[in-house]
């Protein structure tokens, strides 16, 4: 994330912590290299519009802890990444409140252009009142009201993509003096519940079209979601077994939406400290936790009293009333079993909570074991940067590749061609309806394709 505390927070107090000057886009160029030399598939940013936890409460914990405050654009940043570097993915994340969806998807084409076809969305929906309120509403919507919110906003991003210009349009014709065809282009003229967006797609195609589509909803209906729009889903299970549940009940989803179950590839979020041996691996992790902020971990989580204070480190769970992370609550209050357990004990669960100790060796046998369930992939979630990549390229990638788990180069073509053969979205796809459903409309009335 383009911040300095993202997910395992207190590390960036730590010397060897590049994070902490994460402004600098130096910073993240040298990164964006290591990360092609070591032929990663794709560079992922997260995001946020807005605080977390009580949004009428103070919130100098966020700000203390640099929890995601002071935090940066991603799709400005992945402007300068798309020119320095020539094969690996860019994923953003972006907030169906936080940008119209036309304008979204000028943005959107616009860096598939500049990568020449590297670019991937992570589309999510929100979970802070705050960032809510910074784009004029009063609360965040219910949790089913924003996926309702989010089909209508994919609809209109896929016609602007997929359907306002047919593949032909774009002449380039000097002799002829016709840069593209008007009988080629063409307004898509939706008319929704939240949106009305005449057309056309001010780009012509980009090279995918539209970006690979990651999604991160682990609910009942992120899990809909994610069957019938996602090609890429981000899931942070905390072990196999539930894994492979998960994944099997979103294939079988998709399968239901009319597409294949190997439409989607599923990655799982793990953070590694690696050691020559597994002593050395268990005392680089104790050093690990050494840096742990409780009350990042805590804030981040939204334990947070009625006030939207953060529960102090001491507090018995017996004690905690909240209406988010009651899954960690429970899974903390079973693993402490010889005394009462505390929010700092919640704090320590969720920073061990899918981490990986070991060798090389022994890390790629419990990498096997994912695969086994079902994982196609590893989204590999830093303690520091660069290190903790450079560290999981120069130890643990060699080994992965002997076993054939990890690329020796890239594919060709687009990303989306790199991870599934084909640089277009298949006609499983929901976006794939609208290509050429516009070509014989010619006003509000004679098309209205919202859903």
């Amino acid at each position: 994330m383009n911040t300095a505390s993202h997910i395992h927070h207190g590390q960036w107090r730590r010397e060897d912590a590049g994070q902490v000057d994460f402004e600098d886009v130096g910073t993240w160029i040298r990164l964006a290299r290591l990360l092609e030399d070591a032929r990663f598939d794709a560079m992922f940013f997260a995001d946020v519009s807005g605080l977390y936890g009580d949004a009428d409460a103070d919130f100098d914990v966020y700000v203390r802890e640099g929890l995601q405050i002071p935090s940066n654009d991603p799709t400005v940043l992945l402007g300068a990444l798309a020119v320095q570097t020539s094969e690996i993915g860019l994923a953003l994340t972006s907030n169906i409140l936080q940008n119209h969806p036309f304008n979204f998807a000028r943005q959107v084409s616009t860096l598939d252009h500049i990568s020449r076809g590297r670019v991937a969305w992570n589309i999510v929906t929100g979970t802070q009142d705050n960032a809510a309120r910074n784009f004029g509403l009063t609360r965040l919507p219910e949790h089913a009201e924003r996926y309702r919110w989010a089909e209508e906003y994919v609809d209109v991003v896929y016609k602007l993509w997929e359907g306002s210009w047919d593949d032909d349009a774009l002449l380039k014709d000097r002799a002829g003096g016709r840069y593209s065809d008007p009988d080629r282009i063409h307004k898509i003229n939706h008319v929704g519940e939240r949106y009305r967006v005449e057309g056309p797609h001010l780009p012509s195609p980009s090279p995918q079209r539209t970006p690979l589509l990651y999604q991160a909803g682990s609910s009942s209906d992120g899990r809909r979601f994610a069957a019938r729009h996602a090609e890429a889903t981000f899931i942070i299970a905390p072990t196999p077994e539930i894994a492979r549940q998960q994944i099997a009940e979103t294939r079988a989803l998709a399968v239901g939406f009319g597409r294949r179950a190997d439409d989607l590839k599923f990655f799982q979020g793990l953070s590694f400290i690696v050691g020559s041996t597994e002593e050395e691996a268990r005392r680089k992790a104790a050093e690990v936790e050494e840096w742990v902020s409780v009350d990042g971990y805590s804030a981040h989580a939204a334990i947070v009293d009625q006030r939207g204070r953060v529960y102090p480190p001491e507090t018995p769970l017996r004690e905690v009333e909240t209406n988010t992370a009651r899954g960690f609550l429970d899974w903390a209050s079973r693993a402490v079993r010889d005394r009462e357990p505390l929010v700092a004990d919640l704090a320590l669960q969720r920073s061990r909570a899918t981490r990986v100790v070991g060798t090389p060796e022994s890390i790629a046998d419990q990498i096997e074991t994912w695969q086994d369930a079902g994982v196609d992939g590893i989204n590999v979630i830093n303690w520091v940067i660069p290190g903790s990549f450079e560290e999981f390229a120069s130890e643990v990638l060699p080994e992965l590749r002997r076993r054939g788990l990890a690329q020796e180069e890239y594919a060709p073509g687009p990303l989306r061609q790199k991870l599934f053969g084909d640089a277009r979205l298949n006609g499983r796809h929901p976006a794939a309806r609208y290509r050429g459903a516009f070509g014989h409309a010619s006003s509000i009335d004679e098309v209205v394709l919202s859903r």
